[in-house]
């Protein structure tokens, strides 16, 4: 008889007394005659063992479970019988109970009978009752339990509609995966994960129902079990393939090889799933995007793999579907920040954390300055000065645009008008203000705009708003009534970054717009003289075709009676070309960066023939 170990029993079953007072008590309490024919006869398979741990007798009943003769076992080593010496533990616990130290002994052992079939039994050592010298062997067979618990397990850890197991099972491998030692298990100490989504999938279970779903789910489980059954043949072991939940599924690669063994993973798989599917004679076509995910086991959670691997997929479906995407550390971590500043966006509103600066618009043929745009900055308290490119499209997301549009209004008006009464002796300069559609669509821009101007003294016309060109054009019922009614106020209306959206200029003439700004773009296009032999001809970036266009967009907007700005002007080339072909004000660094409020105020009392740049200089 040989037997094989489950493993250390648990403490409990090694410390502790599992036999109830109901157990039978063999002890030789009255005549030996009365004790030889209950130990005889007893259902429960049994021996007597000394002190030594010898066999003293057997009864028939052990004889048959281990399908051998029971007087046969008589002197024969009790832990060889059981396989009580296969694990240090059990061992350690059953020389315990040989010498009085320990009360009694219960673990589960598989054993192997002499015709080669095996059976799962539990265990027990304890001393005989009384006085009696020695100890009770018992030896229960649980087979059928345990075999009704495999039984149960698997229903448990294995989805219904695929077969395949589910994220309950798939989690314990993982977990296996990643707290195992490399050096226990011999392997690379790396691990990959392909995470992979049906793309439409609801559609089809929308419209055709869940019975039909089901069938290409389990089709889709048949493919990719394919895959991995293929991808083991040439590696130490296959995939494991699980169904997570809904459309998603997992291939699992432990002791991976590295980043070119998932990438040939996850190429087979949507090569798997090209070829329509056909069930009960539908033919149904699907595909799917993948996450890729490889990397070293030390330092790396369940938890953290999988949100990888999530966010991979993520970037595969935004990328456009039927595709693997690899995991990309540093497009992660721009997302996390992307992510960090969202949800600290309306709070830092509240805190105060946000500044505006001012960048001039100045004439181009004196060099007054005319107006400022407001420009907003996010002083962060841990990723330091932020532009709006890095946080407007995440307010207009989540609708934090407005009441941060609101503020900056407020703050741009508030300041326009104290330039106006700390300089009463120059011509008041307009204040130009950014607003996004989602203003106009999620509040009362009009009414916002009035009860501004209301609170701060600023004149209408010394307010002009700036909306992009793909908002404005194609505006219809509110926004364009919101356009009307501010335009009707007095406030002008720009459109930011012209030329570069839909340049329906016919259009401009039914929206209640006085200000093009032209898309920098444009004015980089002829930034230098071609004239200018000291140039390297390989840096020489003109373009007459831009100053075409552009000449042809002042001379149209002019005709319209709208008045053009030149922005990004940065050389005082690009200037004077914009200035011959009629462009009314520029914008950019050749006159002055955004600046702080005081150095508007001190380019406003500077002297008048002095210029902008003069004035404030290019900080």
């Amino acid at each position: 008889m040989s037997g094989t170990s489950e493993g250390p029993a648990p403490a409990a079953d090694l410390d502790r007394s599992a036999v109830t007072d109901s157990d039978i008590d063999l002890a030789p309490r009255t005549e030996p005659p009365t004790y030889r024919s209950v130990f005889t006869a007893a259902p429960l398979a049994m021996a007597v063992v000394d002190r030594e741990g010898l066999v003293v007798s057997a009864n028939e009943t052990l004889g048959t479970l281990l399908g051998t003769d029971p007087g046969a076992l008589a002197g024969c080593p009790a832990a060889d019988l059981v396989d009580l010496a296969s694990d240090a533990g059990t061992w350690h616990a059953y020389r315990e109970v040989l010498r009085g130290r320990q009360t009694r002994l219960r673990c589960t052992r598989r054993l192997k009978r002499t015709d080669g079939q095996s059976l799962w039994t539990q265990v027990t050592v304890a001393p005989l009752a009384g006085d009696t010298p020695g100890l009770l062997l018992s030896v229960a067979d649980i087979s059928a339990r345990r075999e009704l618990q495999a039984r149960l397990r698997h229903l448990q850890m294995h989805d219904p509609v695929t077969r395949l197991p589910n994220r309950a099972l798939f989690f314990e491998r993982l977990t296996a995966a990643l707290d195992a030692e490399t050096g226990e298990r011999g392997g690379t100490g790396r691990i990959g994960l392909c995470y992979l989504d049906l793309d439409g999938f609801k559609a089809i279970n929308d419209t055709l129902g869940h019975r039909v779903g089901d069938r290409l789910l389990a089709a889709v489980a048949e493919r990719l079990t394919r895959c991995a059954e293929e991808a083991g043949h040439t590696r130490a072991g296959a995939p494991l393939v699980a169904r997570l939940g809904g459309d998603e599924f997992a291939l699992l690669v432990t002791d991976s090889t590295g980043t070119d063994q998932l990438a040939e993973l996850a190429e087979s798989v949507l090569a798997a799933l090209q070829a329509p599917f056909d069930l009960s004679g539908r033919r149904l076509s699907v595909t799917a995007s993948v996450g890729v995910v490889e990397r070293h086991t030390a330092g790396t959670t369940p938890t953290a793999l999988m949100q990888a691997a999530d966010t991979t997929l993520y970037w595969a479906k935004a990328d456009g579907r039927a595709r693997w995407t690899l995991f990309d550390p540093e497009r992660n971590a721009h997302r996390m920040t992307r992510q960090a500043l969202a949800s600290t966006l309306r709070p830092a509103i509240e805190r105060g954390e946000f500044a505006l600066e001012y960048q001039p618009l100045v004439g181009m043929e004196d060099g007054r300055v005319r107006g400022v745009e407001a420009l907003i900055r996010w002083n962060h308290p841990q990723f330091g000065v932020l532009a709006p490119n890095r946080f407007i499209a995440l307010a207009e997301e989540d609708g934090s645009i407005v009441p941060l549009g609101r503020w900056i209004l407020r703050t741009a008006c508030r300041q326009a008008r104290r330039w106006q009464l700390d300089h009463p002796d120059e011509p008041p300069i307009f204040v130009s203000v950014n607003v996004a559609v989602r203003q106009v669509w999620d509040s009362d821009l009009v009414a916002d705009v009035a009860r501004t101007l209301e609170e701060t003294g600023l004149a209408p016309h010394l307010l002009q708003l700036e909306l992009t060109e793909s908002a404005v054009m194609g505006s219809a019922g509110r926004p364009l009534q919101a356009l009307k009614a501010l335009s009707d106020m007095g406030v002008h209306i720009a459109i930011d970054d012209f030329g570069t959206g839909y340049s329906n200029l016919a259009y401009l003439s039914r929206l209640p717009v006085s200000v093009l700004k032209l898309d920098g773009a444009f004015v980089r296009g002829f930034q230098y003289d071609g004239r200018d032999t000291e140039r390297d001809a390989a840096d020489d970036v003109a373009s007459p075709a831009d100053e075409v266009i552009v000449e042809a967009m002042v001379q149209l907007a002019h005709r319209l009676g709208l008045t053009v700005t030149a922005e990004c002007v940065e050389t005082s080339d690009q200037a004077s070309r914009l200035r011959r072909i009629g462009c009314d004000t520029g914008q950019g660094w050749l006159y002055s960066r955004p600046v702080s409020p005081d150095r508007i105020s001190e380019l406003l009392g500077s002297s008048p023939g002095a210029g902008v740049q003069a004035a404030v200089g290019n900080p």
